[in-house]
């Protein structure tokens, strides 16, 4: 029976250190959990400080007048031109004059610049132009009609 009481406060002292470690590792969360509320809290604080620092900053009279100040501006009259002859040149048209589709008129000047020779495909220009003779038309296709008995 002795055997058995000192394993029950054995168990007893077990649980109960077992308990307060628990206890001490919640308290050690809950102060750290409040320590980053109150940096959260101080974060919070300073981001409305600098948005208030940067309302006064970017407000309009306060930029109008730093304008006026440090930049050398003039109001716009509405007559201020220029003559003609100070435009610049037109660029160049790649386009022929009457031309419906310019873009293909461009891709077009762009290949008659190109060398004739520079093929890309492994299929002479030659052979692709004429039609092959062993090739049936398509109406002796023998396809399709119902006549065929």
């Amino acid at each position: 029976m002795r055997l058995l009481h000192l394993l029950v406060i054995g168990m007893l002292i077990f649980a109960a250190s077992y308990v307060y470690r628990i206890k001490m590792e919640s308290t050690a969360r809950v102060e750290r959990v409040l320590q980053l509320n109150a940096e959260i809290r101080e974060q919070r604080n300073a981001i409305a400080a600098l948005r208030a620092e940067w309302a006064k900053l970017d407000a309009p009279l306060r930029l109008q007048g730093l304008a006026e100040r440090h930049l050398p501006l003039k109001p716009i009259n509405a007559n201020q031109y220029d003559s003609l002859k100070n435009l610049p040149e037109r660029p160049p048209s790649f386009t022929r004059p009457g031309s419906r589709d310019p873009i293909g008129a461009m891709i077009d000047t762009i290949e008659a610049a190109a060398a004739p020779d520079s093929t890309t495909g492994s299929i002479d220009k030659a052979a692709t132009d004429q039609p092959a003779a062993d090739q049936p038309a398509p109406e002796d296709s023998g396809q399709g009609g119902g006549d065929q008995q």
